[in-house]
């Protein structure tokens, strides 16, 4: 009987201590919200407890740090390069259109999971674009700037330090045109690589969110869980959903 009276004040104790980290959390969670302009605030205020269940599930799955905000307000710097690229060569999985194409090694591994599934239907996935460090993107975006304009070339170049190809985690598909998305591939691709942790960044009607216009063919790898998240909780925009967990971390870090 002692036993029983000494245990029940420790369990009352540890229910009362989650209780509270609870209910720091939520409105941890309400007040990182009031800083977004989501559209799916309702919803995740209306499901708090399921949601910040299905963020820890994210972020304890994010072990090869996937998740990086990188867009027209958030710059990488001039030097940074993922330690762990792999040059992309000949194989048996996919193909690829150039000799210098490389990829951080959990992104090539999902490519390669991803495109043996694709094979399976009958689809040959084509990389044609994949890592560039801050010096080729500064290139080329000067050089998209003196085609372009400054106008047109911002709607579809990142400016050096902006791109998510600097990740090595963003994979341009096919022909990187916009006829892509009546391919075969792209089809393909648009109704299948979320399963394999392919999320496309700039999805059409968004370039007031994400920055640039439509791009069918890129693709950015942040994981399986990360996709199930970006679909059940932020209307399958994936910037909504990085904007959101970096304000998470921010705010989080500021305690």
């Amino acid at each position: 009987m002692s036993k029983k009276i000494f245990i029940l004040p420790l369990l009352f104790s540890l229910f009362i201590s989650v209780s509270c980290a609870n209910t720091e959390k939520e409105q941890l969670l309400a007040s990182v919200l009031e800083t977004l302009n989501l559209p799916s605030e309702k919803l995740i205020l209306a499901n708090k407890e399921q949601f910040l269940a299905d963020m820890d599930t994210v972020l304890a799955a994010d072990k090869d740090y996937l998740l990086t905000l990188v867009d027209k307000q958030h710059y990488l710097s001039k030097d940074y390069v993922p330690e762990d690229l792999v040059p992309l060569v000949k194989n048996n999985h996919y193909a690829i259109n150039r000799n210098d194409l490389s990829l951080r090694v959990p992104v090539e591994k999902a490519l390669c999971i991803m495109s043996d599934a694709a094979a399976n239907d009958g689809i040959t996935i084509l990389v044609s674009s994949t890592f560039r460090s801050y010096d080729y993107q500064s290139k080329l975006y000067a050089r998209n700037v003196k085609q372009l304009g400054q106008v047109a070339a911002d709607r579809e170049s990142a400016k050096p330090g902006a791109s998510q190809h600097q990740l090595g985690t963003a994979i341009d598909f096919g022909s990187i045109t916009d006829d892509f998305v009546e391919t075969k591939q792209g089809k393909w691709l648009a109704k299948n690589a979320m399963k394999y942790g392919f999320s496309l960044s700039f999805p059409e009607g968004y370039e007031d969110v994400t920055g640039y216009r439509y791009e069918c063919w890129h693709y950015r790898y942040i994981g399986i869980e990360a996709c199930k998240m970006q679909q059940k909780w932020f209307g399958n925009i994936q910037q909504y959903m990085l904007e959101f967990l970096y304000a998470w971390d921010k705010a989080s870090n500021a305690q």
